[in-house]
């Protein structure tokens, strides 16, 4: 079970006063000593919080873990990860006055574009994910578009309250268990939180989870390395438990 840390809300912070610190490489370099098996970041058109010089500077910066690039399916952002080159790029939708991603990309309506755009990066070898809700239909689309792994959209879990949570819960095993008997790896993430990751962590199909929010909000209190090391402690210890049922 991989922890990828996005290190958005970091360059956040800095552009409410559009100053210099705190410095998003820094943060990286910072959660990749903690055990972070992987640093992500989310590179949006309208340029909130990370800059085109934040993702130069970030590839510069990681080397021992991969650098995984969320992006909208737009020419510029291709254009911009071909030159770069991150290890992976995870296809997002995007919308310019949401606070956050609202839902998982809709591959499945998309799906003539993407081949030839998914082609294109992988062409230039990089490793492509889509973001997606946890629905079999969005995973075949997926899997015909060309991509390497699909990341399913954890928010419907993470806002549900009562037996929401369960019916949330089973809706992304199942999706999990469809794309690994499909041969394709499967990541998750949004919304997970200190309380409610344990359940995600424990799904033995999904690999890797992608945490950013809760990380870089805790962090204030308790420091960066000592955030993201609680959060992989977690992840770790739900899927120790279920090996060991």
């Amino acid at each position: 079970m991989r922890l990828g840390v996005n290190i958005d809300h970091i360059a956040t912070i800095r552009e409410a006063r559009k100053t210099y610190e705190p410095d998003p490489v820094k943060g990286a370099l910072i959660a990749q000593d903690a055990g972070a098996d992987q640093i992500t970041f989310h590179l949006r058109e309208d340029r909130r919080h990370i800059q085109d010089e934040d993702v130069i500077r970030l590839r510069c910066a990681i080397k021992r873990i991969p650098l995984n690039m969320e992006m909208a399916a737009t020419e510029e952002m291709k254009n911009i990860a071909i030159d770069i080159k991150p290890d992976r790029v995870t296809l997002v939708p995007e919308k310019r006055q949401e606070i956050t991603t609202e839902g998982g990309l809709d591959v499945v309506n998309m799906l003539s574009y993407l081949k030839e755009y998914i082609a294109q990066l992988k062409e230039a070898g990089i490793s492509v994910a889509t973001f997606i809700d946890p629905d079999e239909k969005q995973i075949d689309a997926s899997i015909e578009a060309g991509v390497d792994a699909v990341e399913l959209h954890t928010g419907e879990y993470a806002n549900a309250t009562g037996k929401d949570i369960q019916i949330q819960l089973e809706r992304i095993r199942k999706a999990a268990s469809y794309g690994k008997k499909k041969g394709i790896s499967v990541f998750a993430g949004h919304g997970l939180t200190y309380t409610n990751v344990q359940p995600i962590a424990a799904i033995p199909e999904i690999e890797e989870l992608n945490i950013g929010h809760s990380i870089i909000a805790n962090s204030v209190f308790w420091g960066l390395h000592e955030a993201v090391y609680r959060m992989k402690k977690l992840m770790l210890e739900a899927r120790e438990n279920i090996s060991g049922e």
